[in-house]
């Protein structure tokens, strides 16, 4: 029985030393430079007791396949309709740890000051990827632009497609385009739908800038902390997500961007 204890006692501190050294791990963090790994370095400064280490994503990288691998811990870059886009390519269940701003999605041009100088047969290049695409589309709509099969009626849960345009009075060419090559485009295409996070590291600023933009009221394209499910009660992403949606991050990013990203968390 004293062996059995003892051995008991042993796993139980085994276990212990395991969690302890997990806790004591940094905490690897996949996201965009802007704004996300921008409001990760300013939580750094904040709260350095929290051993956070930024992973930039380039060329194209994508962090929900680096999660999903266990090469990063967490990954904040994303929407949850996109995130659930993925899981279903990947075959992957990821948990949400926080819901923190909104990146509204605007139109751009370098040729025309509004959307009334826009002539017919125009290029407007949008994104490729299915819940962006479909989320440029809404936002075409919203400025007249075009029209929509009735039967979209909710962005987050019906994606279209440029076949589901049933109105185009300027006869619109949409270009599909990777979403950061977009604002290198803007000189060859008309209007450009460009994702916020992509609009600010080109130097648009996209309050001031963007001939429309999403409105961030209902807004469901909030971007999200991510982490694999075991991890999701790890004290390190609940710091994180506590961090994250705190009343000095959100003052921190309505200073930062002025309009450009909107906290979802409450002002201070």
């Amino acid at each position: 029985m004293k062996h059995a204890a003892f051995t008991l006692a042993g796993v139980a501190l085994s276990l212990s030393l395991v969690w302890t050294s997990a806790q004591a791990e940094a905490l690897r963090v996949a996201a965009d430079p802007v704004p996300h790994a921008e409001i990760l370095n300013y939580i750094k400064k904040i709260d350095p007791k929290l051993d956070l280490k930024v992973v930039e994503l380039t060329n194209g990288a994508n962090a929900n396949e680096l999660l999903a691998n266990g090469d990063v811990d967490a990954n904040y870059f994303q929407h949850v309709p996109y995130l659930k886009d993925q899981e279903k390519a990947l075959g992957k269940t990821f948990a949400v740890a926080a819901t923190v701003h909104i990146e509204p999605l605007g139109i751009y041009s370098h040729k025309y000051k509004d959307f009334k100088s826009l002539p017919n047969n125009a290029k407007v290049a949008v994104p490729n990827n299915a819940t962006n695409l479909s989320r440029a589309l809404f936002l075409l709509q919203a400025q007249g632009l075009i029209k929509l099969d009735s039967k979209f009626t909710d962005p987050a849960t019906t994606l279209a497609t440029p076949k589901d345009i049933v109105q185009n009075p300027k006869h619109l060419q949409i270009l599909e385009i990777e979403s950061p090559q977009i604002p290198r485009s803007l000189d060859d295409v008309d209007l450009a739908v460009i994702n916020g996070n992509y609009a600010l590291e080109a130097g648009l600023s996209p309050a001031k800038d963007a001939l429309g933009l999403e409105s961030a009221k209902h807004n469901p394209y909030a971007n999200i902390l991510v982490t694999n499910p075991q991890l999701a009660n790890d004290p390190r992403i609940k710091e994180l997500a506590k961090d994250l949606t705190s009343p000095q991050v959100a003052e921190f990013i309505r200073k930062q961007y002025n309009g450009s990203v909107i906290p979802v968390a409450p002002q201070s």
